[in-house]
């Protein structure tokens, strides 16, 4: 039976008064029934707690509750019986309550963006076509999860699950923004840096010195109000490293999305100020919701180009030349597209945009020519993507995915007549990659992914050459977001990964040993 929340907790406590469950994940949802797939495509091991903002449609509560009984037999471990709000009260102030009383580490919460779907007419209108609520109650769950934070200065980490998404979607594949997975650089000083989004902003740790072992952080850098729980990380040839993220502007309307960015110039030293793009869809709220989240990269010239997948299921682009200058949005002609998208420099100096197509394995490629300023696109790929796998490998110039129909993790350059095998076809997600490691005297690419078991594997091949085998180790770390790889200002390959209990891991390359051997994991 449901457990209703009509006791109020002391709002006013101190942090210290706080017990929280390691690792939990706290499931806010609209009813019962909407609890049921992210629940199921938790790994086994997870500490849960479910909370409704009503009871649903009569039969949801059982359901719910033969799906908390299946997830105990993998062995999750359920704390207590689902907590049901009363709607009508104030939900951000209620949820907020629950999250002083049980400390979640990780929240998991619906679209903030209800599915919406064309209206036929003469002009192009957009109707919401499932309930409101669902819609309230992931937007209460952020701002409950942000206070939260703010409270306690305990980081919290929000997955929302895409609206209209299938229910049998991994994670990954339903995920509304992407998880990210290159969130640690290395600063033009030598110094390594973590990027990750909670809920009250942008974190950041920073080394101490090139080359580590220490680390300051975390840092809670300046971040604009309502980013929204996703964030793109690029790094240049010029070693800055630039934010990119979606924004709920409601100083511009109740329902506004813009994307928003941000560079940090010099390792540990302030972000430059947020800079608001827009949206390609902005003068109407019903469209300009719908917008993808932003990926970016910088071609040959120091032009900036990023991306977003409209409402129309297309590509809008923007460019920033290096004096500042933005170009209008540009919409790119083509197939339609699912919000899964990777940037990369091509060779040429231009820049490649590799897309995954709406409801299919396949995938599109568009190319832009510096020399004439424009884009082509190519329907031709050899590559047949799972969901949720793509990935920008900008150190080889294409892109890694997970093989449809094998889940064989891939390497496709744009132009290469089939992509080149890698191997770890266990697990799931995204793999990133650094390349140039030291490994018995050969230069290699370290790559790090999810394992099958969900802990993270290493792998290696050498640069440029991974049809001579890429070899895979476990790593021994659970990560709650893909895990990342850079190389430290020795060479030596870093792996990191979010632990679950929200803390940053690190584990680093030994010198002076036989093949790709790492220290012990750190905790940041």
């Amino acid at each position: 039976m449901a457990r209703g929340a009509d006791r109020r907790t002391r709002s006013g406590r101190l942090a210290g008064d706080v017990r929280p469950a390691p690792g939990l994940l706290l499931l806010v949802v609209a009813a019962p029934a909407e609890a049921i797939a992210p629940l199921g495509a938790e790994p086994p091991g997870v500490p849960v707690a479910v909370v409704c903002l009503g009871r649903g449609e009569p039969g949801e509560a059982q359901a719910l509750g033969s799906a908390l009984a299946a997830a105990r037999e993998r062995g999750h471990r359920i704390a207590g019986e689902p907590h049901v709000l009363d709607p009508r009260n104030d939900a951000e102030e209620r949820l907020l309550d629950l999250f002083l009383d049980l400390g979640p580490t990780r929240v998991g919460t619906l679209d903030p963006d209800p599915e919406s779907v064309a209206v036929e007419g003469a002009e192009r209108k957009y109707a919401v076509v499932e309930p409101p609520a669902r819609g309230a109650a992931a937007r209460a769950a952020l701002a409950a999860a942000r206070a939260y934070q703010e409270r306690t200065g305990r980081p919290v980490y929000v997955e929302c699950r895409r609206a209209g998404a299938d229910p049998y979607a991994s994670g990954e594949a339903a995920s509304r923004y992407p998880r990210q997975s290159r969130w640690l650089t290395r600063g033009t000083d030598g110094r390594l840096s973590v990027h990750l989004l909670s809920a009250a902003g942008v974190l950041r740790w920073t080394e101490t010195a090139p080359g580590g072992p220490d680390w300051d952080g975390p840092e809670l850098l300046e971040t604009p109000p309502e980013l929204m729980p996703g964030l793109t990380v690029l790094q240049g040839s010029d070693g800055y490293v630039r934010l990119f993220g979606l924004r709920r502007a409601t100083d511009k309307g109740a329902q506004a999305l813009e994307v928003v960015t941000a560079a940090q110039y010099q390792s540990g030293r302030p972000l430059a100020p947020w800079q608001s793009i827009g949206n390609p869809n902005a003068r109407e709220w019903e469209r300009a919701r719908q917008v993808g989240f932003p990926v970016a990269a910088l071609d040959g010239e120091g032009t900036l180009h990023v991306f977003v997948r409209n409402v129309g299921r297309g590509i809008s682009t923007r460019r920033q030349d290096r004096a500042g200058r933005w170009t209008g949005w540009e919409h790119l002609r083509g197939r339609r597209i699912a919000d899964e998208l990777a940037a990369v420099p091509g060779p040429d100096g231009g820049v490649d945009l590799v897309a995954r197509r709406r409801d299919r394995a396949e995938a599109v490629h568009w190319h832009y020519d510096p020399a004439s300023r424009s884009w082509a696109e190519d329907r031709t790929v050899p590559v047949r993507m799972v969901p949720g796998s793509l990935a920008a490998a900008p150190e080889a110039g294409g892109v890694r995915f997970r093989y449809a129909d094998t889940n064989e993790l891939c390497l496709w350059r744009p132009g290469a007549p089939a992509p080149e095998a890698l191997g770890g076809a266990d697990g799931g997600g995204a793999a990133t990659g650094a390349a140039g490691a030291a490994v018995q005297g050969w230069s290699c690419t370290v790559l790090v992914r999810p394992g099958g078991d969900g802990t993270t594997a290493i792998g290696v091949h050498a640069d440029g050459r991974p049809d001579t085998g890429t070899w895979w180790a476990p790593g021994g770390e659970r990560s709650l977001v893909a895990p990342a790889v850079a190389l430290d200002a020795g060479g030596r390959a870093v792996a990191a990964v979010l632990g679950t209990d929200g803390r940053p891991r690190v584990m680093r390359q030994r010198e002076g040993t036989e093949g790709l051997d790492f220290q012990p994991w750190r905790a940041l």
